[in-house]
């Protein structure tokens, strides 16, 4: 990987300015441990919410509730289903979503493995689903939230590269294996697919319709 590269993610993360609100989270979230999406990412994921006009979201791992409140900014009309099996990190995120003035009828945090909470959820119902949850458990999460995507849904995979294992073919630890197979899956799927290579990794896919 070139230096010039890896130096231009840099920068696109760095002029991505978030407010003192998502910098205590951000702090916060270092604090208890939990991965928190890239400020660059963090953008595109509500840009994504606003271009889709998505009105309901599943996001699978809610973390310390930064990915979701970008989603949350991204339409003031979408309603978010977030799962984690960690009570601190959604308490955390439920404090910050408070704060951030997000009324509490536009969330809702499920406490549990999404193996067990995602066949709970309806058939085609949802705009969008983010799968950030465990890397070894993301294919299992991507068949449930296709099922539930509405056709012409988006399905987005956060971590998609794992900060440049999933590229590397020489690292074999299952969850990078079993994000390497799942982006090979995704792309050869011919239909609206992208691998975008900001903050982690992000992989984008629309449901046919």
């Amino acid at each position: 990987m070139s230096g010039d590269k890896t130096l231009s993610w840099a920068f696109a993360e760095e002029q991505t300015v978030e407010d003192g609100l998502l910098a205590s989270a951000r702090a916060t979230a270092d604090d208890l441990g939990l991965a928190a999406t890239s400020p660059a990412t963090g953008a595109l994921l509500r840009l994504l919410v606003s271009v889709a006009g998505a009105q309901t979201a599943v996001e699978i791992g809610t973390g310390a509730g930064i990915s979701g409140l970008y989603l949350l900014k991204g339409n003031d009309q979408l309603t978010l289903t977030t799962i984690d099996v960690e009570s601190e990190a959604q308490r955390t995120a439920r404090e910050l979503f408070a704060r951030a003035g997000i009324r509490a009828s536009r969330t809702r945090l499920i406490k549990g493995r999404s193996a067990d909470i995602l066949p709970r959820l309806a058939d085609r119902s949802y705009d969008l689903v983010l799968v950030d949850g465990s890397p070894e458990e993301a294919p299992g999460d991507v068949q449930e939230a296709l099922r539930i995507l509405r056709p012409g849904g988006l399905l987005v995979i956060g971590r998609a590269l794992l900060d440049g294992r999933v590229a590397d073919p020489a690292r074999r630890e299952p969850d990078t294996v079993a994000l390497r197979g799942l982006v090979r899956d995704i792309l050869e799927q011919g239909a609206n697919s992208a691998l975008v290579p900001i903050g982690p990794g992000l992989l984008l896919f629309q449901k046919p319709v």
